[in-house]
């Protein structure tokens, strides 16, 4: 969910190299994917509700149940026979459409990580499009980050660093298992769903695209997605590759460490794009630490904190073939995560040279 955007730039046409972005090109390579049923037929799990069936569940869709609202459209809470779920219902009138509700159920529909939402069903009948996903009862990562309810914890620096390690497993799901790969096109706060354990999926499959196969080295498409989330080279140029997801992930990991928004029109100039204003903190060691959310109240590993901003300046580098893939960005944070923060010792005293982001036997782009 969130304000969607079509850059002004044109997209160069390729006479080569190119994947065709029609509505029909990109409908059959979808169901190309359904047929094959990834994962064990996972496809056929998928149920096919009534709208009738979807109306009694949200009480004819009654206020108190909407959850809230996007680009897609409402946002309700459900009650069915498996239980309590999410629904839903496309806006006709809306920035997305019916290609993308049809991206979404056949991603969705055949694919399966514990790190990606669960497709539960869909409702097509006469206008009406609905799609309904497993409750995520902890809502996004984005109401913890920026609409914090008085009833809600800070999220502690362990909790961030879960959520950031279940994020990039999943891309990395998306990216590396996935058979066509999958560039997710939409990585941001409020698509990353969070379990009462905070485990994240992530959710909202409309944006997303096959990934260049072959001798295919991008994507060529409109420009799509979230204003301070969207790579600048995909931004200028319309050319989509897996190293796209790989900015937009780094700008969330640094909503993480800083409990800033991605753009924020509230900040003076100078601070709402929070990669511009993050920029001059990224590369000095001496400097990261002010790059940390104050409500943490200094309560997390100052190694690790670093090691963290270091991941995130690599995602964010200003051309994509300096951008590490994403299985060595999980890589880098698994190991973060064995260093958690431990209130007695705020410090956890391990030589900079034990750190993967700074082993030779790492990938040479994580070299300190």
């Amino acid at each position: 969910m969130g304000c969607l955007f079509s850059c002004c730039h044109p997209c160069r046409r390729e006479t080569s190299r190119r994947i065709d972005d029609s509505r029909n090109g990109h409908a059959e390579s979808l169901e190309h994917r359904k047929n094959q049923s990834m994962d064990g037929g996972v496809a056929d799990c998928v149920v096919s509700f009534t709208f009738k069936d979807l109306a009694n569940a949200t009480q004819n869709f009654k206020e108190s149940n909407l959850l809230g609202e996007g680009g897609f459209g409402k946002v309700y809470r459900g009650k069915l026979e498996s239980g309590q779920e999410t629904i839903k219902q496309l806006n006709l009138e809306g920035l997305q459409g019916a290609k993308e509700f049809l991206t979404e159920v056949l991603i969705l529909g055949t694919l399966q990580h514990s790190n990606l939402v669960n497709l539960v069903g869909y409702c097509i009948e006469g206008d009406q499009r609905l799609l309904v996903y497993e409750f995520m009862p902890m809502g996004s990562l984005e109401d913890h980050l920026f609409h914090r309810a008085p009833a809600m914890a800070q999220l502690e620096w362990n909790t961030r660093i879960k959520i950031a390690l279940g994020a990039a497993q999943g891309l990395a799901y998306l990216h590396g298992v996935a058979n066509p790969p999958v560039i997710y096109r939409d990585m941001k706060a409020a698509n990353v769903l969070l379990d009462n354990d905070f485990n994240p999926k992530l959710s909202d499959f409309g944006l997303a695209k096959i990934g260049p196969v072959g001798d295919n080295t991008h994507v060529s498409t409109r420009v799509m997605g979230t204003y301070g989330y969207c790579a600048p080279d995909y931004a200028m140029s319309g050319k989509l590759t897996m190293k796209s997801d790989i900015y937009s992930f780094g700008v969330l990991l640094l909503e993480l460490i800083t409990g800033r928004k991605a753009f924020d029109t509230s900040k003076a100039a100078a601070e709402q794009n929070l990669v511009t204003w993050a920029w001059p903190f990224l590369f000095e060691e001496k400097r990261s630490k002010k790059l940390a959310d104050p409500s943490l109240r200094g309560r997390y590993p100052e190694n690790a904190l670093r090691h963290l901003v270091v991941i995130a300046s690599m995602c964010l580098q200003e051309q994509a073939r300096f951008r590490p893939i994403i299985a060595d960005v999980v890589f880098a944070i698994n190991f973060l995560a064995t260093q958690p923060y431990i209130p007695e010792t705020s410090r956890i005293r391990r030589s900079p040279s034990s750190s993967p982001l700074c082993d030779t036997r790492t990938p040479s782009r994580f070299h300190c």
